[in-house]
């Protein structure tokens, strides 16, 4: 499958969900989502630009789990693309064990709280990082990205193909506080490098 994106910050989350409501958005998901990034010791993944995930989700109804691949990134009309291909896990942990037992290590946690909205044939994000801006990822074809990015009624300028690094760099420069993308961060028990976000 290919996945094609845009992030951006969302300074006002409560107006942009009223913006998705109004425009016919209907809430998909809202809840926790937690997300393993696995590589090898020597990061042989991360210089293939490819990455190996095992996605977390948990509305306090249901707890689900996702193991994803995903291929190296390009940039067509100023997208970010990749393929992606994952499935649906019945035991995150049992997964967790086999990819530690295949000598995978962990090199980054993410945690945040979510918000996702289908509107049409996009889907929007609003992310919620433990200190860190609000992010909203939209995912679809590009002229449904488009039509979302004006439907949150934010300048197009503001949504790129950055990484998610890019966004915490710039958080830290503004702010002078360190960006914190899991709890581990935020209690400053983190050996996580934030290039391998």
């Amino acid at each position: 499958m290919r996945e094609v994106e845009l992030k951006g910050v969302i300074a006002d989350p409560d107006a942009a969900r009223v913006l998705l409501e109004r425009a016919g958005a209907t809430r998909a998901f809202r809840g926790a989502m937690v997300d393993r990034r696995y590589d090898t010791p020597g990061y042989a993944l991360r210089q293939r630009d490819e990455v190996l995930r095992l996605r977390l989700l948990d509305d306090r109804v249901r707890a689900s789990a996702q193991l994803d691949f995903k291929g190296p990134t390009s940039y067509p009309d100023g997208f970010k693309v990749r393929e992606e291909i994952g499935t649906e896990v019945a035991d995150a942990d049992v997964i967790h064990r086999m990819l530690l037992s295949l000598g995978y290590v962990v090199t980054r946690e993410i945690e945040r709280e979510v918000e996702v909205f289908m509107l049409g044939a996009a889907m929007v994000r609003l992310e919620w990082y433990p200190r860190m801006d609000v992010l909203a990822e939209v995912e679809g074809e590009p002229d449904a990205i488009e039509h979302a990015i004006a439907v949150l009624g934010l300048p197009r300028a503001g949504f790129t193909t950055e990484r998610l690094s890019d966004f915490a760099l710039r958080f830290e420069a503004r702010t002078g506080q360190r960006a914190a993308l899991c709890a581990r961060e935020l209690a400053a028990v983190s050996t996580y490098k934030l290039d391998d976000a």
